[in-house]
């Protein structure tokens, strides 16, 4: 079992697209069993690749005893009218704040055998969803924020202690 250590924000490869999965090998088996190890841990609801430091489009969901994962994610359709949610991120540790994210959300893609995939959710599965898609094209949350809760978020941000570790 391989947890590995999340990416705080400020890490340049958080703000990194990320490339194509590519056909399955074992490179690619490790990442996702990396994936699924790491979201296994108590409190996780996503984890996105570049978040562990890979910049491969692929992340690992763990929401209500429903724990799997996507290759090449594509949020096929949202539902629903955007509604407040109090979102955190693992990159963004011990702080939240209000996000309008859609309440139904269905992400495809495919599994390591080939196969397409389907997950479908609403509620924290959706915003799950949301959220990875989100850091696969290389945002994080705090970027969808209002702009006054943004400024509030990032002087958040700059007071934490993670952060103020990072810098010189």
């Amino acid at each position: 079992m391989t947890v590995r250590d999340i990416r705080l924000f400020g890490d340049p490869v958080l703000r990194t697209v990320a490339e194509p999965a590519g056909e399955p090998d074992e490179r690619l088996e490790a990442l996702v069993q990396d994936l699924l190890d790491t979201v296994r841990v108590p409190g996780r609801a996503g984890v996105a690749a570049n978040q562990i430091g890979v910049a491969t489009r692929a992340f690992a969901y763990n929401v209500d005893g429903q724990v799997g994962y996507l290759l090449d994610p594509e949020l096929a359709e949202v539902r629903g009218e955007p509604t407040l949610f109090d979102e955190g991120c693992l990159s963004v540790p011990d702080l939240s704040f209000p996000i309008r994210r859609h309440p139904w959300a269905r992400s495809t893609g495919r599994l390591l055998d080939g196969s397409t995939a389907e997950v479908v959710g609403e509620g924290v599965l959706a915003e799950a969803l949301q959220h990875e898609q989100d850091h696969l094209d290389g945002r994080v949350y705090l970027q969808r924020l209002e702009p006054e809760v943004r400024r509030e978020a990032m002087a958040a941000v700059r007071r934490s202690p993670w952060f103020l570790s990072r810098t010189p």
